[in-house]
């Protein structure tokens, strides 16, 4: 009887109170628990690979496609979460920098309307 261990480090979920949270540091944070959860999915499937081509009885590699499958469908769930917040934090980030100006003045090119120094016409009459 072969015995397969399975351990996942621990996951921390993110809080509503991180999402308040701005600048550069979030989006690394979101990012890097991202990349942790997709390796430990890979690392998981790996895992269930191994389970189905092992000497178990088929009822414990049963048990542990089980097991492990909860698991990368709980990973899954938290993927989705954090792919939510980022694309959420995008969009905001987005808003933000279109409503930077007077929200009732549209941006005009220079130009067009305000000549430029370069783009001055002198009308002689």
């Amino acid at each position: 009887m072969t015995t397969i261990a399975i351990s996942t480090p621990g996951v921390s979920q993110s809080s509503g109170a991180s999402s308040s949270s701005s600048g550069s540091d979030s989006d690394s944070d979101v990012s890097s628990q991202i990349s942790r959860l997709t390796n430990q999915i890979t690392k998981l499937q790996q895992q269930l690979k191994d389970v189905t081509n092992s000497d178990s009885s088929a009822e414990e590699k049963q048990k542990q496609q089980e097991q492990i499958q909860g698991q990368i469908e709980m990973l899954q769930a938290q993927l989705a979460q954090l792919q939510r917040q980022q694309a959420e934090e995008a969009a905001k980030k987005q808003q933000n920098s279109n409503s930077s100006g007077n929200p009732s003045d549209p941006k005009v090119a220079d130009g067009v309307n305000r000549p430029t120094a370069e783009n001055q016409i002198n009308v002689y009459i």
